[in-house]
């Protein structure tokens, strides 16, 4: 493959990837996502538009963000060198904000005043609500009971903020309830402008928000050259929705050397049906308003989800990572809740770093694959997020039902 000739030909004008993505949505979501789809392609070509957004990553964002050798953690771990992409760094604390930043951009051009999002782990909430503040435009966040309660603080973020956080309490009460809520609302408010988090949902989105997020392998791309004279040999992350994943693998899809791997969060176990393992366990079929891999049982009813994860408890993909998957571009693996969390607790003791449990996914997997590698080899692991918001929940309720303690918990 020669370099960016995927990019630039996927999505095709209807936002497929091969046979995944699309638009399947009501007629009154038609006419605006379509009004959505043709500005923002028109606003993406301007140099002016360009040139603003990444005023706003380096000026308000902070970046570029490092890639940081995590030299202890390898050194521990034994075999291929492990580096973060620390994207942990950014303000709010994720890679969220890069995605936020570009779409709010898109919806002032289209004179919006008010955003509205859907949230699972908080992060996208909090970036939103962020950049609403920043933009003078009012803010409603839609998220799941559930949620909720496992991600207080970033609630309190958001309220603090000035956002109107607006509880989901039907089906399972996590992020896909919460984007249900959210698409109900874009209809019934023609004012509003929906700010989707992650790679999903109907046309233009999963192309809008790869777009945004791009810029994460793009940087990884020239700090690994400078830094250690070649691409990495792998790039690891974690996949919920994809936007992380996208943000980092986009940029090195047409290098066949380099392996993409996609962490997928396997709960309770791939062989219980407590997982999130929609590109390894999904079946074709829609849901939120595009064409994916999705969790399903034999008569085609979406099944719930889990993981410990609240931004990785999503049923679906995106369709860009199915079609990746489906060419054979992609690499599966999965981690279970407590691999992840022994990883977030090892990242922190060895570097220093405490980052998402999300993020934990892809550091688990990095750990288990270094081992596996010569120690000329390179990992490259998304860290998508930093992890202040998952403390609480993994000392108090993830570890301890595997019978693990920390020194300081215990009485």
């Amino acid at each position: 493959m020669k370099k960016q000739t995927y990019i630039n030909n996927y999505p095709n004008e209807q936002g497929f990837f091969g046979e995944y993505g699309g638009r399947f949505v009501p007629p009154q979501l038609e006419e605006k996502l379509e009004n959505l789809a043709t500005n923002y392609l028109k606003l993406q070509a301007q140099p002016s538009f360009q040139s603003e957004l990444q005023k706003l990553y380096q000026e308000y964002a902070g970046r570029p963000s490092l890639l940081y050798y995590a030299k202890r953690l390898s050194e521990a771990i034994g075999g291929a060198q492990i580096y973060l992409k620390r994207e942990d760094l950014n303000h709010t604390g994720a890679h969220k904000i890069n995605n936020t930043l570009g779409q709010a951009l898109v919806a002032r051009h289209l004179g919006y005043k008010k955003l509205i999002a859907e949230t699972g782990a908080g992060q996208h909430g909090v970036a939103t609500a962020t950049v609403a503040a920043y933009f003078g435009m009012e803010c409603e966040i839609y998220m799941g009971q559930r949620d909720i309660v496992n991600q207080a603080m970033n609630v309190q973020r958001m309220e603090l903020l000035g956002a109107k956080v607006i509880p989901v309490t039907q089906g399972q009460a996590t992020l896909k309830d919460a984007v249900d809520a959210a698409l109900v609302a874009f209809i019934e408010q023609p004012e509003t402008y929906y700010m989707l988090g992650s790679a999903v949902g109907p046309h233009p989105y999963p192309l809008m928000v790869r777009n945004f997020q791009k810029i994460i392998g793009q940087e990884v791309r020239e700090q690994a050259l400078k830094q250690f004279g070649r691409l990495p040999d792998y790039l690891l992350a974690c996949v919920g929705g994809g936007s992380n994943a996208l943000g980092l693998f986009t940029e090195f899809v047409d290098e066949p050397k380099v392996v993409l791997r996609a962490v997928e969060p396997a709960g309770l176990g791939a062989k219980t049906n407590r997982h999130g393992l929609a590109l390894g366990k999904g079946k074709p079929g829609v849901i939120h308003g595009f064409h994916c891999l999705v969790l399903q049982d034999e008569a085609g009813e979406i099944q719930e989800s889990y993981s410990a994860a609240s931004g990785l408890d999503y049923p679906g993909v995106g369709p860009e990572l199915c079609f990746l998957a489906q060419k054979g571009r992609l690499e599966l693996s999965s981690v279970t809740d407590q691999q992840a969390a022994l990883a977030m607790v090892k990242l922190a003791q060895t570097e220093g770093i405490i980052c998402a449990l999300e993020s934990a996914h892809a550091v688990a997997e990095a750990m288990r694959l270094a081992r596996e590698l010569p120690a000329d080899q390179i990992i490259v692991v998304n860290l998508s997020g930093r992890g202040d918001k998952d403390v609480q929940q993994v000392v108090e309720k993830v570890l301890p039902q595997y019978g693990i303690t920390l020194s300081y918990n215990t009485k």
